[in-house]
């Protein structure tokens, strides 16, 4: 249950309070959100998360390692979430929830927990500024500081944090989130049930420039835009450019970690998945279910293949046309080819040495066959 703490101050005249709450739940309460079965007090509550091995009374917590076990018997947690199978080896002081798998049911639990904690964050903080023709959803939490430029539509349930940019003519669809500092450059377009985490820059130029004749560089105009689909969730201080002409897409679905480069005219496919630090250079295709791990640099206008796996540190200067295909190294190359010359590269000097003693037996048996 919501227990209501405190209100912040009023914003401007018409505008909602912000509202702030505490959550108190009950280990019969947990249990029905997680479909899990409770042993000991079901009344036992708690209003915030621990470790095992650090949790106090008030704090839920789960054991999914049996490493852990030992901190079952000795947790002062309200509630501990433990696998059905878990056979006590003594009594525990914790209320015990039991389910199929700890650690997913923890993982469910954590994102609901998150989830309506962002749910109460309703109104507008001060100093803020929304541009007259901008159109404001139901429900918006609007951080201070937070600038909303011309034509800017944002949907019901947006919550946007302190510091942010919203350029003119952006969409914002439904229970979208955008964090402290983001920037979200004009006509970007981002749909549902989006996270973009701080310090993250949507819609940037793209990296555009004509070489002239005297070896200056002239700038080509990026007039495309971003356009980031449903569920997609963006670390911070990621960069995503926008296209110089047409759009920079991300397409549903997609994870993109901390610290990545996504040039302009990029595509990312549906649930594709990229590690920190990567970047992928203008007007690539990345297909669908692709992981991409961190450091990774690939290359421009070439296409990725759906379910490709590319090794951390790698870099693809070709397409990946085959699906499923994983690759490593740089150039990045068929993995488990590479991996064999990995093995063989660590043998070098012990086949140097062979290769000595062939050549010596080699002479020897050829003088040898002279002297005959």
């Amino acid at each position: 249950m919501l227990s209501r703490s405190g209100i912040g101050n009023k914003g401007v005249a018409g505008q909602d309070e912000i509202k702030y709450y505490s959550m108190q739940f009950s280990a019969s309460q947990i249990a029905l959100l997680i479909n899990g079965k409770v042993e000991g007090n079901a009344q036992a509550t708690v209003g915030s998360f621990g470790k095992i091995e650090e949790a106090v009374a008030g704090q839920l917590a789960f054991l999914a390692n049996p490493k852990y076990e030992d901190y079952l018997y000795t947790t002062s947690a309200s509630i501990v979430i433990v696998n059905e199978n878990l056979e006590l080896k003594q009594p525990v002081q914790a209320a015990l929830i039991r389910v199929p798998d700890a650690y997913s049911a923890f993982a469910t639990l954590l994102s609901k927990y998150q989830e309506l904690k962002t749910q109460q964050l309703v109104g507008r903080q001060e100093p803020v500024y929304v541009a007259d023709s901008a159109k404001i959803g139901e429900q918006v939490f609007l951080g201070a500081f937070v600038y909303i430029g011309e034509q800017v539509i944002i949907g019901n349930n947006v919550k946007i944090f302190p510091n942010t940019f919203i350029g003119n003519n952006v969409r914002i669809g439904d229970n979208t989130i955008i964090h402290a500092g983001v920037k979200i450059y004009h006509d970007s377009q981002l749909g549902k049930n989006i996270t973009v985490h701080a310090g993250t820059v949507i819609g940037s130029d793209g990296f555009g420039f004509a070489p002239q004749a005297d070896g200056s560089f002239k700038k080509v105009p990026q007039i495309g835009n971003v356009v980031v689909e449903d569920f997609v969730e963006i670390g911070a201080n990621a960069t995503i450019d926008r296209a110089t002409i047409g759009s920079t897409i991300i397409r549903s679905g997609a994870k993109l970690d901390n610290l990545i480069q996504v040039a302009h005219n990029v595509e990312v496919g549906n649930n594709t998945v990229i590690a920190a630090q990567a970047g992928v250079s203008g007007s690539t295709k990345i297909g669908n279910n692709v992981m991409i791990g961190g450091q990774a640099g690939i290359v421009g206008h070439i296409s990725i293949a759906d379910g490709s796996k590319i090794n951390a540190q790698s870099g693809v200067s070709k397409s990946i046309k085959q699906p499923n295909t994983a690759v490593t190294g740089s150039p990045a190359f068929d993995y488990t080819s590479a991996l064999r010359s990995q093995a063989l590269s660590r043998n070098l000097p012990d086949i140097e040495k062979r290769l000595k003693e062939l050549e010596l037996l080699v002479k020897q048996l050829l003088a040898e066959r002279v002297n005959l």
